[in-house]
């Protein structure tokens, strides 16, 4: 994997049925509890985070019951799972609006750019931009892109420990997909299997962990 590909990936999403759970699972494989994050106001999710080294994290992701649930399904594959997995990825992004029209152009159809924002748990609000990454594309081994504009960085503010080292992604139709990468300028290893799969692997206290996210059409894990 490129020495730039930690500059690229903005952060894993590490969906969990609860945020605890999520926590307690990553502290087992890295040896690092993750930072309180925040709430994600009217989508029904609280998130803690590891940084990876430079702008780069892994979100763990679950219900927040706090906020009532949502109408529709939490976003990012939150709802769908019953043990702690990978569900996407994120890539860091600029003009997104232009970025989203040529990919639409090449049959890409990343979700609408959206504006959002959440509070820290030390009350800094951070501010956003990022292409709605509902409905996940081709399971969710296509990525989303963010843009933090202004705001810190959440990966500055997160606790260290853990560094990402690769990701690739796993596919049936892997023809497709890689079209796909192709038209987002994205450069990564993509291979055939059974059903797909986004895989990371990071290198916490223990050693290399490999991370994965398997989507399946029963909703599975």
């Amino acid at each position: 994997m490129s020495d730039s590909w930690p500059a690229i990936v903005d952060h894993l999403v590490y969906a969990a049925p609860d945020l605890d759970c999520g926590i307690d699972e990553i502290e087992r494989l890295t040896g690092v509890v993750a930072t309180p994050g925040g709430r994600h106001p009217g989508r029904g999710t609280r998130n803690a985070l590891v940084a990876l080294g430079g702008d780069t994290y892994l979100e763990i992701i679950a219900p927040d019951p706090e906020q009532p649930p949502p109408t529709a399904p939490r976003w990012l594959g939150v709802d769908a799972v019953t043990t702690p997995r990978l569900t996407t990825w994120a890539v860091k992004g600029t003009n997104l609006d232009q970025l989203r029209t040529r990919a639409r152009d090449e049959g890409v159809m990343l979700g609408e750019v959206r504006a959002g924002e959440r509070e820290r748990a030390d009350g800094v609000t951070l501010s956003r931009q990022l292409t709605d990454p509902e409905p996940l594309i081709a399971d969710g081994v296509i990525p989303f892109f963010i843009d933090w504009g202004t705001s810190p960085h959440p990966a500055r503010s997160a606790v260290g420990g853990v560094r990402f080292k690769e990701i690739r992604l796993e596919h049936p139709d892997i023809a497709e997909v890689r079209r796909m990468l192709r038209a987002l300028d994205l450069d990564v290893p993509t291979v055939g299997a059974e059903y797909p799969a986004v895989v990371a692997v990071v290198e916490g206290r223990y050693g290399l962990v490999e991370l994965r996210g398997v989507a399946r059409n029963d909703g599975g894990n």
